[in-house]
């Protein structure tokens, strides 16, 4: 599928679990012109059968090689919708966790990356250190039961919380970074939007990493 000056503009957010990215997507929402259509991990988990879950947010180190055959096909079947969305014009933001630390390489992001060619996607890195991170992860465990892993005085930093900070930003190559430790969801937002007004350089973070084999 290739763009045309009708397709949409397509943003996808990359980083770890509680790095802002959710944030980001609706306060894009909230302000730039034109619909745009979060296709992000949150919705899409949200129609994923429950014995599927996490789906395509599962975290890394293999612990879960039993749905690792499906997660390329969600993963798949999710960019082609966000191909779709984009080629009737709409503008999608998706917040995502891409990683390749599964029981072995899948190599996910290249194929999702060669399923948007041609058409315009700004690929960013939401950054986010890992104490700000937990300082998050704990207030949201406040009050109620969560799937988090909590951290303890023996373990500060739970093991899959290092993993995803490590894993989810390979290989790196991105048309920008936001750190939502020192900017406000907003302001990422308009940082995004400027970069976008600038426009993306060439070749795209998505057309080289689509390049990768």
């Amino acid at each position: 599928m290739t763009n045309d000056n009708h397709a949409g503009q397509i943003i996808i957010l990359n980083g770890a679990p509680r790095s802002g990215k959710s944030s980001i997507a609706r306060a894009i929402q909230d302000e730039f012109e034109g619909p745009w259509i979060n296709l992000g991990v949150d919705s899409y988990n949200a129609m994923t059968p429950e014995r599927y879950l996490p789906g395509i947010g599962l975290r890394p180190g293999g612990e879960r090689p039993e749905l690792e055959e499906l997660v390329p096909f969600l993963y798949a079947a999710l960019y082609e919708s966000i191909a779709i969305h984009a080629g009737f014009g709409l503008n999608v933001v998706a917040d995502l966790g891409h990683h390749d630390s599964y029981s072995q390489p899948l190599g996910i992001l290249g194929d999702c990356a060669r399923r948007l060619d041609g058409f315009s996607v700004l690929f960013v890195g939401v950054r986010c250190p890992l104490e700000t991170i937990m300082q998050r992860r704990e207030f949201k465990q406040e009050g109620r039961e969560t799937l988090y892993v909590r951290a303890t005085e023996e373990v500060p930093i739970p093991e899959p919380v290092q993993r995803w900070q490590d894993e989810v930003h390979r290989p790196g190559i991105y048309d920008m970074e936001v750190d939502t430790s020192v900017l406000t969801a907003l302001e990422c937002a308009e940082a995004i939007r400027q970069r976008l007004d600038l426009g993306i350089p060439e070749p795209s973070a998505f057309e080289r990493i689509a390049g990768a084999r």
